[in-house]
């Protein structure tokens, strides 16, 4: 866990989707309001609770829970979350993933055609885990919608940045007082070097590479990626030079010259 200025990347270790990785969920919190930015997998609760607390945030401080997008590794322990916090909590996302996040619509990516690559990969044990949470993935309720441009009156003020691309609905969030953008899946982080979304797993890279010019008007000292963690060298040039990136590109290409 990286904290500072109010804010921590939270670290949690995930097993699924073909291999071993980190997700780097984050919290935000002043004397007046907690902010927790997205969720793990299905069945991180525990693990949450835990980087929570070694932040100095128990889930009875949380006001606001915002989820970025629909996708399982960010809205999987969404409803737990939610048991866990006060009554007051407000769920947040955008009206495009709301449907989803909410299950009245299947998850986009973790349909059964979606996930057969994957599933084919994996020992007997770890595809049937993740067979069963892709077919009966959490449903939560949202209370508030996200608007682009949109700033949300927790520790200092979060900006709302829609950056469709990676889903529809995708958001990233700006953190006012620390000068820090949570990118959420906009971005990706490799050993502190910046990447581009990744193609695979991006419904329209057009559209993802070009949400990329809405994040340049910010003062960025670090950027948290939920693939990668931070960045925080050269946060924003390294940000300036994805934007050359062709639609073809992708997180393992580099910037045209």
């Amino acid at each position: 866990m990286i904290a500072a200025d109010g804010i921590a990347m939270l670290e949690l270790e995930a097993e699924g989707f073909g291999g071993r990785t980190t997700l780097y969920p984050t919290l935000i919190w002043d004397a007046e309001s907690a902010v927790l930015i997205d969720t793990g997998m299905p069945g991180f609760l525990p693990k949450l609770l835990a980087a929570m607390q070694e932040a100095g945030v128990p889930p009875e401080r949380l006001t606001a829970l915002i989820l970025t997008h629909q996708d399982l590794d960010h809205i999987g322990s969404a409803p737990d979350v939610i048991r866990s916090a006060p009554d007051t909590l407000q769920v947040y996302a955008h009206p495009l993933d709301k449907p989803y996040i909410e299950g009245e619509l299947p998850l986009i990516k973790t349909t059964p055609a979606a996930m057969a690559p994957i599933l084919s990969q994996l020992p007997e044990e770890a595809r049937k885990q993740l067979q069963a949470q892709c077919e009966n993935p959490p449903a939560a309720p949202i209370d508030s919608l996200l608007e682009d441009g949109q700033l949300l009156p927790y520790c200092g003020g979060i900006r709302v940045i829609h950056t469709p691309g990676h889903t529809e609905g995708h958001v990233s969030l700006y953190h006012e007082k620390s000068r820090t953008l949570i990118a959420a899946d906009a971005l990706v982080c490799a050993d502190g070097t910046l990447r581009g979304p990744i193609a695979y797993n991006t419904l329209d890279m057009e559209a993802a590479l070009q949400s990329l010019h809405k994040l340049l008007p910010y003062e960025i000292d670090r950027i948290i990626c939920y693939h990668g963690g931070l960045c925080s060298e050269d946060a924003r040039s390294q940000l300036l030079e994805l934007t050359k990136l062709s639609p073809s590109a992708g997180a393992d290409q580099q910037p045209a010259k």
